[in-house]
């Protein structure tokens, strides 16, 4: 499998697994192997940078959450949390996906449940860093 290269300065260790045509990565929060997709390569990035760079616990990060947004049941691709209450929202597109002003408003959304006072929206190639601070995003470039 042809795996793109990603927009991170660190290179992580993945293990991976191969079984009939298709490839699986080991996820180190759920302790299995998952299909790997375009958009499962980048939130695994994002687990590992959390979890080496950051040095974050495997237990302040929860990926996959349920939420109900009018209605709907969506699911959030990683959310970090600190002393339980959410932090960084990331949501998580594959890389081939544009990120799009339609795109950062659905990420505004879910986080519209969450509260997190951070918001990533990455493809692995781009991303793009907003606060969420006097009911308004501001964005930022991190260093």
């Amino acid at each position: 499998m042809e795996l793109p290269k990603l927009n991170f300065q660190e290179t992580f260790d993945f293990k991976f697994r191969k079984d009939k045509d298709k490839f699986f990565i080991y996820d180190l929060i759920r302790k299995t192997y998952l299909l790997l997709t375009p958009e499962e390569w980048v939130r695994q990035h994002w687990i590992h940078y959390y979890l080496t760079v950051q040095s974050y616990s495997t237990s302040a990060l929860i990926t996959e959450k349920k939420i109900i947004l009018n209605g709907l049941t969506k699911r959030i691709d990683l959310l970090i949390t600190e002393k339980a209450q959410p932090k960084i929202l990331i949501e998580c597109k594959a890389p081939h996906i544009k990120l799009t002003e339609k795109t950062f408003e659905q990420t505004a959304r879910y986080n519209s449940i969450i509260g997190a006072k951070e918001i990533v929206l990455t493809n692995g190639l781009q991303h793009i860093n907003a606060y969420y601070e006097n009911e308004q995003y501001r964005f930022f470039h991190p260093e």
